[in-house]
């Protein structure tokens, strides 16, 4: 698993990323060897990040992510409180990895909800990696906007071209590969609210 540094379009405070990971963690009750199983990162990359000493990978921070049960983003952003809500796309959140690919992250973090809207970009031959399964009631919808996608599911592959589109369970493996010539451009929405937990773990008022 590749955990080399990461790049942001708006400058990344690495230290406030390990404050938000932390505060995920603990707001669970997780201890980091509990994290570490949960999200098949090491104890080590976690106590990094959470030092603000190292900055995972994408598909890293997204395992991170899916192991405290939220999104990328909340661990990207600050949460937002309005009816409305604006981001500008100079204010959104974009990730870019060393290997050729992108996530532009679309959506605001909301109080109690795990659910992230995001652009990706895939250079060619550009292989994304396997994502791990969310929990139990998650759902995935993606879109392709450009070129030639690959969604492996459950070992099951499905290649998608522009203007196709796929819903699928989140709580299987995913991957994600560019098997075009050209630039792969898709959308996705993922939304991973654990309706038994989000009141408890987020203190929300009913």
């Amino acid at each position: 698993m590749r955990e080399a540094p990461d790049v942001q379009s708006r400058p990344l405070d690495v230290g406030r990323l390990g404050e938000r990971v932390r505060a995920e963690r603990e707001r669970r009750r997780y201890s980091l060897e509990e994290l570490a199983e949960r999200s098949g990162v090491s104890k080590s990359m976690l106590s990094d990040v959470e030092r603000g000493t190292k900055v995972p990978t994408i598909l890293v921070l997204a395992r991170i992510a899916t192991g405290l049960r939220t999104t990328v983003g909340r661990l990207l952003d600050e949460e937002r409180v309005a009816r409305v809500v604006v981001l500008r796309h100079a204010a959104q959140r974009v990730a870019h990895d060393p290997a050729g690919w992108e996530r532009r992250v679309m959506s605001p973090v909301l109080p109690g909800v795990e659910f992230e809207f995001m652009r990706v970009e895939l250079a060619p031959a550009v292989d994304a990696g396997t994502y791990l399964p969310h929990g139990p009631g998650s759902r995935e919808y993606v879109a392709v906007e450009q070129g030639t996608l690959q969604i492996t599911i459950d070992g099951t592959r499905h290649v998608l071209r522009a203007g196709d589109s796929i819903y699928y369970d989140g709580d299987c493996a995913h991957a994600f590969a560019n098997v075009g010539r050209g630039a792969c451009v898709y959308y996705a929405a993922m939304d991973v609210t654990d309706g038994r937990h989000s009141g408890e773990v987020r203190g929300r008022a009913h």
